[in-house]
C-alpha cells in the first residue's frame, strides 16, 4: 500500500511539471503589460490579428510539435502580400532537382526582359530584401496552377495563388524562360495559361471604407477576393515541412538535393548585408519582424531567424522558425496584423511602424524570454 501510493505521489508530481511546461506562452505573452502589445490586444477589433505558435520538445531523435493559437481562422481572409515567394523559392527549387539539364546555377531571362538571372540568386534576393521581380520569374517558371497543385498534394491547404506581385498581375499566361543550357545552346520553355481565379468564398475579402485608384477616392470597399489567398495554418505547415522534414511522410515533403536544402535555410536567415546590401537602407529587421523589426541593430550570430515577412495593404505577416544555438532553444512563430486606421486603402497611410511592427517583434521578444526560462 506503501509503495502503491508513493506511486500516485510521483505520478502526481510528474503530472504537474508536464503541465508547468505546457503553459500556453502565447497567452502570456499577449497578456503582457507592454505597450507595444497592450495597444493591440485592447483594440483588436481594430487590427485582425492572427497568431500560431508552436513549442518545440525533442525526445531523443523525435521531435515534437505543441501548437497554440489566437483568433486563427482559415476563412478569415487576410491579405498574404509577399510571404506568397516562400512556397514559389520552394517549388523552384524542386523543379530544378527532377530536371536533369538544370542547377540553381543556371542562367536564363524571361522573354521580354534583359535581366539575367539564376534561380539562386532569385532565392538570395527573394529572402533578403524581398525583390518582386525575382519572384515573378520564379513563377513564369512554375505557373500558379503548378504552385496550387503541388502544395494541396503535400498537405498544405487551403490556398490560392493567382498573381504576381508588382504591376502587370494578373496576366494568366506565363511568359517564355530562355535558358542558357551551355556556351553555344539555349532552351525556350512554352506558355502555360492559367486557370482563371473564382471569387473567394471568405469573410472579410471586402475591406475598409474607400481605396485610391487612377488618383481617385472611391468611396467603397476594397475586394481582395481575387487576390492571393494563402492563411496562417498553410504559411506554418510549409514552415514546419521545410525545417523539419523528418516529422512528415515523404508525400509531404519537397524533393531537394541537400544542397538545395542548405542552400534555402541559408538564404531564409541571411541578413541583407552579408549579400551585399547597404546596411543602412537594409537593415538587418528589414525582413524579420519578430524580435528585431522595430530596430536598426545587428542580429547576434547565435540567433538564426530562417523566416519570411509580408507587408502591403496595411497588412503586416511574419512566418518564421526562430533557433537560439547559444541558449539551445528554438520555435516557430507565424502572426498576421492589419493596420490601417483610416479604412482607406492605396493611400499609403499605415501605422507599420507605429503600431504593426512594434507589436511583431514586441511578442516575438516575448515569446523568445519565456523560452529562455523554460527547461
Amino acid at each position: 500500500m506503501k509503495q502503491f501510493l508513493l506511486f500516485l505521489c510521483f505520478v502526481s508530481i510528474l503530472s504537474c511539471a508536464e503541465k508547468k511546461q505546457n503553459l500556453n506562452f502565447l497567452e502570456i505573452a499577449l497578456s503582457s503589460e507592454n505597450p507595444k502589445i497592450k495597444k493591440v490586444v485592447d483594440n483588436l477589433e481594430h487590427y485582425e490579428v492572427q497568431i500560431r505558435y508552436t513549442q518545440i520538445d525533442r525526445i531523443n531523435d523525435s521531435v515534437i510539435f505543441t501548437d497554440y493559437d489566437f483568433q486563427v481562422n482559415d476563412n478569415m481572409y487576410f491579405y498574404p502580400a509577399i510571404t506568397v515567394k516562400f512556397p514559389t523559392a520552394v517549388l523552384a527549387l524542386e523543379k530544378l532537382s527532377k530536371t536533369d539539364s538544370l542547377s540553381m546555377q543556371t542562367k536564363y531571362y524571361v522573354e521580354g526582359d534583359t535581366i539575367e538571372s539564376t534561380i539562386a540568386q532569385d532565392i538570395t534576393e527573394i529572402f533578403a530584401v524581398s525583390d518582386n521581380f525575382a519572384n515573378n520569374r520564379l513563377v513564369e517558371f512554375l505557373s500558379f496552377d503548378s504552385i496550387n497543385t503541388s502544395l494541396k498534394n503535400k498537405g498544405i491547404s487551403p490556398l490560392r495563388l493567382s498573381h504576381r506581385l508588382g504591376h502587370h498581375s494578373d496576366d494568366l499566361r506565363t511568359k517564355p524562360i530562355i535558358i542558357y543550357l551551355n556556351d553555344s545552346t539555349t532552351g525556350i520553355t512554352q506558355p502555360i495559361l492559367n486557370t482563371v481565379p473564382r471569387k473567394l468564398n471568405l469573410l472579410k475579402t471586402q475591406k475598409g471604407s474607400g481605396f485610391i485608384e487612377d488618383d481617385q477616392l472611391i468611396n467603397s470597399p476594397f475586394d481582395f477576393s481575387l487576390k492571393n489567398y494563402y492563411p496562417i495554418s498553410s504559411q506554418h505547415a510549409l514552415l514546419k515541412r521545410v525545417i523539419f522534414p523528418q516529422n512528415f511522410d515523404s508525400r509531404e515533403v519537397f524533393d531537394l538535393s541537400t544542397e538545395q536544402r542548405q542552400y534555402l535555410l541559408t538564404a531564409m536567415h541571411t541578413v541583407p548585408r552579408n549579400v551585399g546590401y547597404d546596411s543602412n537602407t537594409y537593415y538587418d529587421g528589414y525582413c524579420k519582424f519578430f524580435l528585431y523589426g522595430d530596430t536598426k541593430k545587428q542580429i547576434p550570430n547565435h540567433i538564426k531567424i530562417y523566416n519570411k515577412v509580408g507587408f502591403a495593404y496595411g497588412t503586416l505577416t511574419d512566418c518564421a522558425y526562430i533557433k537560439d544555438t547559444d541558449n539551445d532553444i528554438d520555435f516557430l512563430l507565424t502572426a498576421t496584423i492589419l493596420v490601417n486606421k483610416d479604412g482607406i486603402f492605396n493611400d499609403d497611410a499605415y501605422e507599420y511602424d507605429e503600431i504593426g511592427i512594434p507589436f511583431l517583434a514586441q511578442l516575438g521578444r516575448e515569446i523568445y524570454q519565456l523560452e529562455l526560462k523554460r527547461k
